[in-house]
């Protein structure tokens, strides 16, 4: 395991990193691949045989495929030792998470166990409800599901409605309300409820499938993954012992939301196992199937799609596990404590980079499915082709875990949250960004990659110093602006982790084509997105200075021959016959 990184959330904003602080597949340990390979070894041989009839909604084999996961330890890895779990680090979670990401309705049952609905009782439980609870998930003896969602309140979260009242004899809170679109409901022990204590105290309860007054109501018919199950739990007057208050009363937003941001890298990296998956179907097809005397895999437009597929993926996986890395960092030592305070603030440390992956992750895994679809041709509109249910069943995780239009709000959101605390000192940097960029507008030799990747960083931070003192407090409302600047920072992200990563391992001529496809994207990306901020922010000779600064650095650099890089990106991927970097 790497030494820890020490840098705050969101550092990758306002400064650079070293390779040698983050984590990549690179440094993957011997027991990461073992569990891995036990991973994989459970989905071919216990999973993907049953395709059929998980999509069929068999939900007694779901269950049993569950605990069949929990002998193998595949449900215990982010669950302590002491309570009948493996206690395994974050890199772990992400590697099993991706294994699992391409089985549809199986996977989408065991990912929510395994995180949102488990995870609430192992960092905010007492010691007691971990006792009580944590073994039995652990081991699918116990299966786990969470209720947030409300008819009235999906991603303004703590706007419930249900509400929570103390009995007259103090043994009991009486819970009353409908969460709506709770996966695994049917088949689920626990329920981790959210509720207002009083109508007034937002507040986390553990809830059992036999307390009195919980009901569910009839499975909803889904676009896709329709092998998971998803129901309204109605609480009529439920009945929940006092002892099953998780956390504090009123902070019940500390678990909900911070539980949120594991819940997103652990979907970036479904996301990221699934989009592996469709690409090598595509590569499969296309090598087998021919049209004007030769395969389709042979057109050049069918190397580049296949290209630009493995560079997307390419760059989730790096960002991917940069922040699994992150996230051990601070989370590695608190499987045991009773501190939440610290659990708290650990858990929403890297919330930035979680969102970055959730919607990375999601928005490759739709870009490749449709790709990959479209590669098989009328094929892919077929049932019987597996690619017709990746499509359908891609959609959905661009609503999980928060949209990705909530998640990109939140981006910018947080560094501005920074700098009124504190924390960081945007003036200061904003002036930085413009004497670097000047220097470089006067600066005609070769640009290396890492000084490429300063000059998208001193974009980025120009335009959301400029965002700042145009809008002020109206910036929060001002949501095209801020989608912008959070596109301008998510492909910051990608491309400093894929970079990072070839500098890690610099004899690999695909990583270093990889990476230059991806800056090559990633610099036409960031240019068009400042000059729209520039003409929707600025004014006058303001204005036409930032353009021209932009268009003197950014605007000025010398792009590649990217058809001979995507050939060659494409040969790798058709000769290994499955991504490969």
């Amino acid at each position: 395991m790497k030494t820890k990184s020490n840098v705050a959330g969101g550092h990758f904003l306002y400064a650079g990193t070293e390779s040698t602080g983050i984590f990549t597949p690179e440094d993957f340990t011997d027991e990461h691949k073992m569990i891995a390979q036990t991973a994989k070894q459970f989905i071919e041989k216990e999973v993907d045989p049953h395709k059929e009839q998980i999509e069929a909604q068999n939900i007694d084999l779901i269950v049993s495929l569950l605990r069949k996961g929990g002998d193998l330890g595949l449900l215990a890895h982010s669950i302590p030792e002491e309570y009948g779990g493996l206690g395994l680090d974050k890199i772990s979670k992400g590697l099993v998470g991706e294994v699992i990401g391409r089985t549809s309705g199986y996977g989408v049952a065991h990912s929510n166990h395994t995180c949102i609905a488990t995870l609430p009782i192992t960092y905010f439980g007492t010691p007691e409800q971990k006792k009580a609870y944590l073994p039995k998930l652990a081991s699918g003896e116990y299966l786990g599901a969470y209720c947030l969602t409300e008819p009235s309140a999906g991603s303004d979260a703590l706007a419930t409605k249900t509400t929570a009242v103390l009995n007259e004899e103090g043994t009991h809170y009486v819970l009353n309300g409908t969460k709506i679109y709770i996966t695994n409901a049917v088949f689920s022990d626990t329920f981790i409820v959210y509720g207002k204590v009083d109508g007034k105290h937002f507040t986390a309860f553990i809830v059992e499938k036999n307390f009195p007054g919980l009901s569910l109501g009839p499975e909803e018919k889904k676009m896709g993954i329709k092998g998971s199950s998803t129901r309204s739990v109605i609480l009529e007057d439920c009945l929940v012992p006092v002892e099953n208050v998780l956390g504090e009363i009123g902070k019940g937003h500390h678990i909900a939301l911070n539980v949120l941001n594991l819940g997103r890298f652990n979907l970036g990296s479904a996301c990221m196992g699934a989009s592996k998956y469709a690409l090598e179907t595509a590569l499969k097809f296309t090598t087998e199937r021919q049209q004007f005397g030769q395969s389709i895999a042979d057109f050049a437009a069918t190397k580049e799609k296949v290209a630009k597929m493995a560079t997307r993926i390419y760059a989730a996986e790096s960002l991917q596990y940069r922040t699994a890395g992150l996230l051990e960092d601070v989370l590695g030592g608190l499987y045991t404590t009773d501190d939440q305070k610290q659990v708290a603030k650990a858990l929403s440390e890297y919330a930035i980079e979680c969102s970055v992956c959730k919607v990375y992750g999601s928005e490759t895994l739709d870009y490749v499915v449709d790709e990959a679809l479209q590669l098989h041709g009328g094929a892919g509109f077929i049932n019987e082709y597996p690619v017709e249910q990746m499509y359908r069943d891609s959609r959905i995780n661009r609503i999980f875990e928060g949209t990705n239009e909530i998640n990109r709000l939140l981006l910018p959101t947080h560094l501005f949250r920074k700098v009124q605390k504190g924390e960081l000192q945007l003036e200061s940097v904003i002036q930085e960004a413009f004497n670097h960029l000047r220097e470089e507008a006067g600066n005609d030799s070769e640009m290396p990659m890492k000084d490429k990747i300063a000059l998208l960083r001193d974009v980025f931070l120009i335009c959301a110093g400029l965002a700042h003192q145009t809008l002020g407090e109206r910036l929060v409302q001002e949501q095209e602006v801020l989608m912008n600047l959070s596109n301008m920072a998510i492909a910051l992200y990608a491309v400093e982790s894929a970079w990072l990563r070839m500098e890690k391992d610099p004899s690999s001529e695909l990583k270093a084509a990889l990476t230059t496809a991806l800056m090559e994207q990633t610099i036409l990306e960031v240019d068009g997105l400042s000059r729209r901020l520039v003409n929707d922010l600025a004014k006058g000779k303001d204005k036409k200075e930032l353009l021209r600064l932009f268009r003197e650095t950014i605007g000025k650099i010398e792009l590649q021959d990217m058809i001979t890089v995507n050939r060659n990106i494409a040969a790798a991927q058709y000769e290994a016959n499955h991504y490969k970097c």
